[in-house]
């Protein structure tokens, strides 16, 4: 288990830029998976999730050529199915999340494939139930196989239908397009995820040949086709990365201009963190965030203290709810953060006590943080990363502290951000790995 060791206190200076969207990542490799021909992905950032996925990939016989520094050209047109079946496929799937999204693009082109409980953050109950309901819509079975906590998924051909999803599953949604754009007859999705990285697979997959109708709404209608070609795609702009990196300046009192934010596809983020009293200029498709020495939470207009929630797209995303949480330990100010949708991602802010903020955990998913207003440095610690987002609000958090932090379990962070130690060094922060 490997560690950061982190001089904290000292002003960052200087420009970054985010790395290739790791949730669009996950899903844009796994629909490779629905042509023969070569699919080329550039931007993609090199982080251990996405490596991870590409490593199973290439165990069921996908080609993989890496073009560095960030282009990667997948062919699968020699797919092994009873790799499947092994235990090392096993156990590499159920080390990752994204792994599910391969079965939506194996049921579409093969007509099988195999469910392993997933792995990925602890961060309370993650159900799979929108990926079992869509699926099986179309007309997938799903065989429980009793000793291994899997399921065979398979089909004898896959129909077109309508259905109305229960939740808004971004990996859910995925899911579904990936299996319809191969299935006969037309699929209507209704209550669709419409988050950025589901609108970039739909015109990933229609510049393959899919007929993909609604993209970037909650109702898409997708026309079956027999068969998809190959194509190059882009990635967006990490927006955690982004919303991470404002989160930063704005805590460690640093001037920093984030480069190609890609500003149409942020939705809420700026607006979030200047009601936490955050200056976020923009210029062209850059963020600039001004030194602040100071900065003051709003509150609503009848007086009330501002509640920060995450929501389905457009909505605030819930994968900054720790950012917010952290960035509001130094304003003017009290906040409510409401983490409506995972019950153990607030657990983290006893570490953050220990540095000194003054936060209440009121419930499993709700905290009131009562701002410091720079009036007192947070103190540094020895602690431990729960999961990806934590990991970097923590270390946000350590790189504003005086004194020395020591953060353990860092591969979490590198399952999301790409060689963040040495990106942060280069604009002034004080980070050895160990």
């Amino acid at each position: 288990m490997s560690s950061f060791i982190i001089q904290g206190g000292t002003q960052l200076h200087g420009s970054i830029h985010p790395q290739g969207a790791k949730n669009e990542a996950l899903q844009v490799i796994c629909a490779c998976l629905l042509t023969d021909e070569p699919v080329t992905i550039e931007n993609l950032p090199d982080i251990r999730d996405v490596n991870h996925l590409i490593e199973l990939l290439a165990g069921l016989g996908v080609r993989v050529e890496r073009k560095p520094p960030s282009t990667v050209t997948f062919q699968a047109d020699g797919i092994h199915l009873d790799y499947l079946r092994s235990e090392e496929f096993r156990m590499k799937s159920q080390s990752l999340r994204g792994s599910i999204m391969i079965l939506g693009p194996l049921l579409g082109r093969f007509k099988i494939g195999y469910l392993h409980q997933p792995g990925g953050d602890k961060i309370g109950r993650r159900r799979l139930d929108t990926h079992y309901v869509g699926l099986s819509a179309l007309g997938a079975n799903f065989d429980y196989l009793p000793g291994e906590n899997s399921y065979k998924v398979w089909t004898n051909g896959l129909m077109g239908t309508y259905m109305l999803l229960d939740e808004a599953s971004v990996t859910g949604t995925a899911n579904i397009v990936m299996a319809a754009v191969l299935a006969e007859g037309t699929t209507t999705i209704f209550n669709a995820a419409c988050e950025p990285y589901v609108l970039q697979l739909c015109r990933m997959l229609n510049a393959m040949g899919a007929r993909i109708s609604g993209v970037g709404s909650n109702l898409l209608t997708i026309a079956g086709v027999k068969k998809l070609r190959g194509c190059t795609h882009r990635l967006l702009p990490d927006m955690i990365e982004v919303g991470s990196f404002i989160g930063l300046a704005a805590m460690t009192r640093s001037e920093l201009t984030i480069r190609e934010v890609e500003l149409s596809q942020l939705g809420l983020i700026p607006e979030v963190f200047r009601r936490l009293g955050i200056k976020v200029q923009q210029s062209g498709e850059d963020l600039y965030i001004p030194e602040h020495d100071h900065y003051q939470v709003e509150t609503f207009m009848d007086g009330s203290i501002m509640t920060i929630a995450d929501a389905p797209w457009p909505g605030f995303t819930p994968d900054l709810i720790s950012i917010a949480l952290v960035v509001a330990i130094q304003a003017k100010g009290s906040v409510l953060i409401h983490q409506k949708m995972f019950e153990s991602r607030l657990f983290f802010v006893d570490k953050l006590i220990d540095m000194g903020a003054r936060i209440i955990l009121c419930d499993p998913h709700r905290a009131t943080v009562i701002g410091l207003g720079h009036e007192h440095p947070l103190k540094g610690i020895d602690m431990t990363s729960p999961d990806i987002r934590a990991g970097v609000a923590l270390l946000i958090a350590a790189l504003s502290a005086e004194g020395k932090s020591v953060i353990h379990n860092i591969e979490q962070i590198d399952r999301g951000y790409q060689h963040i130690d040495e990106r942060l060094n280069n604009i002034g922060a004080s980070i050895q790995r160990q």
